[in-house]
């Protein structure tokens, strides 16, 4: 069956263009799973991706891969943004004059606990962030470099957000990007698909879940 990325109106002329190469896996991969918290699957939250179906599905394809990374002794790991509860979202920068649902993620003002993870199990890196890339601000890219990763299977929320900029920050740091496109989401079908699209045309390998389990499953090559 054809994609959505195949199928997409611009995609023979990206690839015409030259976009939209594959970059292809590396040897040592780790699975890192951004923002995967109650806030996104919680009915009334103002980050609840309930109004598009398969977003409401993605968290079942993130248990897989993350089962299979934990059998095959793949590095996991999670992000979470978190915010002082006694800085009035001071901590947020600009990102909250642009983004007010981040109230969320500061305990002091969401009383909800929204911003609790989804996470199982335990004993995992939590990188904590306050903006939208995995890596800005934070010390993921050495804790990578120092895991000897090359490789990192990207999932979780939201794919227009925080999961294209890791993925953007992932492969400027040297990182090849693989993005499971069914467990990422994000509020509707035409924000979702515009955004895999261009993660693949120009800075990430979207992948199938059956790529990522099968890459898992194999280990570290070297």
């Amino acid at each position: 069956m054809a994609t959505a990325i195949e199928t997409h109106a611009q995609a023979s002329s990206y690839q015409a263009s030259g976009f939209g190469n594959r970059m292809g896996w590396g040897a040592r991969p780790a699975l890192l799973l951004i923002d995967v918290c109650k806030a996104y699957w919680t009915p009334g939250s103002p980050l609840d991706l309930f109004s598009f179906p398969p977003a409401r599905e993605c968290p079942d394809v993130m248990k897989r891969l993350l089962a299979t990374a934990r059998e095959n002794k793949i590095p996991v790991i999670w992000t979470a943004v978190e915010y002082h509860p006694n800085l009035d979202m001071a901590d947020a920068g600009l990102f909250w004059k642009k983004s007010k649902s981040l109230r969320v993620f500061n305990q002091g003002l969401d009383d909800q606990g929204l911003g609790e993870p989804l996470r199982e199990g335990g004993g995992e890196l939590v990188v904590k962030k306050k903006y939208a890339s995995a890596f800005f601000g934070t010390a993921l890219a050495s804790d990578l470099q120092v895991m000897g990763v090359d490789t990192v299977v990207i999932c979780g929320v939201s794919t227009s957000g925080c999961v294209r900029a890791s993925a953007l920050d992932a492969m400027q740091n040297g990182f090849r990007p693989m993005v499971v496109g069914t467990a990422c989401g994000d509020r509707s079908e035409e924000i979702q698909n515009a955004n895999l699209f261009d993660l693949n045309a120009k800075y990430a390998d979207v992948i199938s879940e059956e790529e990522a389990i099968e890459h898992l499953q194999a280990g570290w090559l070297k």
